[in-house]
């Protein structure tokens, strides 16, 4: 049935509303039409077939699309408090500026005269990020905080190499609440990831760091505060220590939002570390993208950037240096995901250095206020951290055999997204939660009521809580099915009946 589905009904996808002959645009034809196509594109790029689209007038595509916009969750409808990904509301001016046609219409083969704009937005950038990480030099390439940390760990390569050290230094030690990007990171780039514990208080356990620590150590990537939300509070011996047997410090710059304006983790002994662009800095991200991983290092680590970099050119223009001999190559096909970078500038000279403070303030201050509100009804192994908490439902489990994922697919039904779950891999039913600093008093109390609400019902009344959600266009999934065939292909009736 075309149009708005009843009550019970699900919605009919795009191809379900086609019919035969209709069209959304009529557009008059030119001489270009005379021209066979196969004189205008060479025949191997030509399909054999014209494309099955589905054929729907354009009225009923805004209205198709606008209603699957309202079906799903997103930070413009209410909290998204995914621990660890900084989900904030991000200002509709950042969407305007990168918007502007000469930044959107930017060719990436512009030449630097003709792009002055851009480049002076760029090299700006990387100067405030060097500002607020207390680094001595920056690069925008990397595409994404996975690149970023792969840039990260490529330069710790590069750098040993040069010493005479690469292959005797093939150790990256990481804490057991780390990301699971960082191991797998260092495994891609050829190193062996270890694990070091933690203490009873969340933090790196010195003594087996200590442990760990030889000449054969890269280095250790470290999140700041780690994604307990816990500051490590021994930061500054645990970068003795590294550097002592000659490693490198590498911060996973994921919580930032937490240190921005108030510490660097340049004067807590770090040599590298990555930014994201898409969280930190405010740009709608989720999904697979987009996303910006810049990186900056210490001096001793310059030489090693990635091709090419922005620079300040004597006579103040700007442009890309490509003479960097010591260079460990290129990352990205151009310079990164420039809208991405314009978003993150706007926000910053927005903010000013006083601005980009209290949002670190604020966002510590929001996780407090809500942890003091939802620390009676669940467990909270490792106590507040700063930006965000780790919460666990084990007691809740014991008591009501509610799972942390029932509570997840609960929350749903009050309108609101789960935090993130089963996460870090150290806290049993573990819900990671970050409220950042755009949610107002009203907003925190209203999620805290949910979760309370849910807790009281997992005693009253288990099986709507194990059964939830009740209220979402598609009820409950199967995520282990879903992992296991994944199915993300419309297929015509006709093909899956052949």
């Amino acid at each position: 049935m075309a149009g708005f589905p009843l009550k019970g009904e699900t919605t009919p996808t795009i191809f379900e509303k086609s019919e035969s002959g209709r069209c959304g645009t009529s557009m008059t034809r030119t001489d270009v039409d005379t021209v066979p196509l196969s004189d205008l594109v060479p025949g191997r790029h030509l399909r054999s077939e014209p494309a099955r689209l589905p054929e729907v007038p354009e009225n009923e595509v805004v209205r198709h699309y606008t209603e699957l916009s309202l079906k799903n969750h997103h930070v413009d409808r209410a909290l998204y408090p995914l621990g660890s990904c900084t989900m904030k509301y991000n200002p509709k001016v950042n969407e305007a500026t990168c918007r502007l046609g000469g930044f959107a219409g930017l060719h990436p083969f512009t030449p630097q005269a003709s792009a002055q704009g851009a480049l002076r937005l760029m090299y700006e950038l990387a100067e405030m990020l060097k500002e607020i990480a207390g680094m001595d030099e920056v690069t925008l390439q990397p595409a994404a905080g996975a690149q970023g940390e792969m840039t990260g760990v490529l330069l710790m390569r590069a750098y040993h190499d040069a010493n005479g050290e690469g292959t005797t230094r093939r150790r990256i030690l990481f804490p057991d609440s780390a990301h699971g990007t960082n191991p797998a990171t260092a495994a891609m780039a050829g190193f062996d990831a270890e694990e070091i514990p933690s203490n009873a208080s969340g933090r790196v356990d010195l003594d087996a760091l200590r442990e760990n620590l030889d000449e054969t150590v890269a280095g250790l990537m470290l999140t700041n505060p780690n994604t307990l939300g816990v500051f490590e509070s021994d930061i500054l011996e645990i970068s003795r220590l590294v550097h002592e047997v000659g490693g490198l410090m590498y911060m996973d710059g994921a919580n930032l939002n937490a240190l921005m304006g108030v510490t660097r983790p340049g004067d807590m002994g770090y040599d590298i570390v990555h930014f994201n662009l898409h969280k930190t800095f405010s740009t709608p991200h989720g999904g697979g993208g987009p996303g910006s991983g810049p990186v900056g290092v210490k001096k001793h680590l310059a030489a090693y950037l990635p091709v090419p970099k922005v620079v300040r050119r004597d006579d103040g223009s700007y442009g890309l240096d490509w003479d960097r001999p010591e260079s460990f190559g290129k990352l990205h096909g151009f310079y990164g995901n420039f809208g991405v970078m314009v978003r993150a500038y706007t926000y910053m000279r927005m903010l000013g250095c006083r601005g980009i403070r209290e949002t670190a303030e604020a966002a510590v201050l929001n996780n407090a206020y809500l942890t003091v509100l939802l620390q009676d009804d669940f467990d909270l192994p490792y106590g507040r951290g700063m930006h965000e908490s780790v919460f666990s439902g084990t007691s809740l489990k014991k008591r009501t055999d509610i799972k942390t994922m029932d509570v997840a697919k609960r929350l749903l039904d009050y309108g609101f997204h789960a935090p993130t779950v089963y996460f870090p891999l150290n806290v049993p039913e573990a819900l990671m939660t970050e409220p950042t600093e755009t949610e107002t008093k009203e907003e925190l109390e209203r999620y805290a009521a949910a979760m309370k609400a849910i807790a009281g019902e997992a005693e009253t009344d288990p099986e709507m809580v194990a059964t939830a959600p009740h209220t979402t266009p598609v009820r409950r999934l199967d995520e282990g099915r879903a992992a296991r065939q994944l199915d993300l292909k419309w297929s015509f009736p006709e093909d899956a009946e052949a």
